[in-house]
């Protein structure tokens, strides 16, 4: 073959070759841009993976929990208009016994009592969704037990309460919120992604700081400015912060809360102001008559790990039982004060590194953070949490796991005790069908005649502990 012919056959085939050789090179310049882009920018990049939340309802609840959405029913009311008197009352709300009255009742039966709702100008309501607490008392005994509330959508209500001890027993009911209080709090979880902020502590290499807004949610970080955004390796939880002015997102050291957000009218604020709020109804029934059909102590002792108490983490030791006793807050969005990030530990990542058996014990008290947002963050955090307690149980079905569940005592709009109704009702869900115990606090706590507190008082405290005890040595 001649050179000529040579250069005619080879000529297609070298600028064919030229043009895969310069596409090696692009592919491989943007390679390395997209590389230095996302590796080495101290991860600011402001498109972070998608926020499983950031188009969605922030009502609605992960896939990985469709039987849930069904715990947040709640019936739906008129309002009343801006008639504030229109709303229900305590003062003329009355309630009386379901059957004639008896001179004794016997021990382990049931008293039933129907309560129906009234306006402030007296007039019964015709529809329910006020949210009523009833309990029996006895004052000799100090012990109580909280009623069955039976919202039957026309304005009345079915209480009923076991009777579980001989003597006297007084009935109690109180009217938390109103139907219409109710509709705020279903308009705030409905149209707002959270009802608080967060504060993000920056220090550079020289010791400057700078401090941004963060959240649980990228929607609520100001649109014209790129943000940062941390992922939690362990629980996959996502959380943004606002970009700081000159310091990297890698930069970050402390976390606080920050804000609470004004999101009410001064008409809604009035439905769920004091006088109106978690009030006793005037006394419909006297009191019933029901007939009747060696402690050791530990010496528990702290041990101070230099830690913030609000957050931990916190240890306690008896040494000749062999206990030891650690604490610890969860991980964002806690609210606390200033504490460096590296001591937030997700519960995932905390029941990952636990081995377990028979000499483990569990604890897991969740719900009081998550009322300053919509149901479907909570949610989501309970599918990880499940999933973890699974695994942990699988690879040593021997450790007790206990669910704490939240208490009464919150009455505002950042965290109604309407909220913790809906927390506790998604936590026992969620952990339904698996081999644990629970501790109702909120029955504990609405039960008995004591101040409503967010942090209750010792009694509660106590009684708590003892059930928690009764699982670990049932004998």
């Amino acid at each position: 073959m001649s050179n000529k012919e040579l250069q005619v056959s080879t000529g297609p085939y070298l600028r064919h070759f030229r043009w895969h050789k310069i596409l090696v090179v692009v592919l491989a310049i943007v390679f390395w841009v997209l590389y230095f882009r996302i590796f080495w920018s101290g991860n600011s990049d402001p498109w972070p993976p998608k926020s499983p939340s950031a188009d969605k309802d922030p009502t609605s609840l992960p896939l990985e929990l469709p039987n849930l959405i069904h715990l947040l029913y709640w019936p739906l009311t008129p309002g009343d208009g801006g008639d504030l008197l229109a709303s229900t009352s305590h003062k003329t709300s009355t309630y009386h016994l379901r059957g004639p009255a008896q001179d004794t009742y016997a021990l382990g039966s049931y008293l039933e009592v129907v309560l129906v709702a009234r306006d402030h100008r007296g007039r019964p309501k015709t529809h329910g969704g006020d949210l009523f607490q009833a309990r029996l008392l006895s004052p000799e005994l100090r012990a109580g037990v909280p009623g069955d509330v039976q919202d039957l959508e026309n304005g009345t209500y079915l209480l009923s309460f076991p009777l579980l001890w001989a003597g006297r027993a007084q009935v109690q009911v109180r009217l938390i919120h109103s139907s219409e209080a109710i509709g705020v709090l279903r308009r705030i979880w409905t149209e707002h992604w959270a009802t608080i902020d967060f504060i993000g502590y920056f220090r550079g290499p020289r010791g400057d700081e700078e401090s941004v807004s963060c959240n649980v949610n990228p929607l609520l970080i100001r649109e014209e400015k790129s943000f940062c955004y941390y992922k939690d390796e362990d629980s996959g939880e996502l959380w943004y912060c606002d970009q700081p002015p000159t310091l990297a997102c890698s930069m970050l050291v402390g976390h606080s809360v920050g804000h609470y957000w004004n999101v009410t009218t001064s008409h809604e604020e009035a439905l769920l102001a004091w006088n109106l709020t978690d009030k006793v109804l005037p006394q419909g029934i006297g009191p019933v008559h029901v007939a009747r059909n060696t402690s050791r102590s530990l010496a528990l002792k702290p041990v101070d790990l230099h830690s913030i108490y609000q957050v931990g983490p916190l240890m306690a030791v008896e040494t000749t039982r062999g206990i030891v006793l650690h604490w610890r807050a969860h991980s964002w969005p806690l609210r606390s004060q200033r504490t460096p990030v590296a001591s937030l530990h997700s519960v995932v990542r905390e029941l990952g590194g636990l081995a377990g058996g028979p000499h483990t014990v569990v604890v897991l008290g969740l719900g009081a953070h998550f009322t300053t947002f919509p149901p479907s963050i909570f949610a989501r955090r309970l599918a990880g949490i499940r999933a973890a307690v699974m695994a942990l149980l699988e690879r040593e079905p021997r450790t007790l796991v206990v669910i704490k569940l939240a208490n009464t005592g919150y009455k505002s709009v950042y965290g109604s005790d309407w909220f913790t109704l809906h927390m506790n009702r998604l936590l026992r869900s969620a952990f339904a069908g698996l081999r644990v115990a629970f501790v109702d606090a909120w029955e504990m706590t609405s039960s008995l005649a004591l101040p409503d507190k967010i942090h209750p008082e010792k009694l509660i405290v106590s009684n708590e502990v003892n059930l928690l005890l009764s699982f670990i040595c049932p004998t």
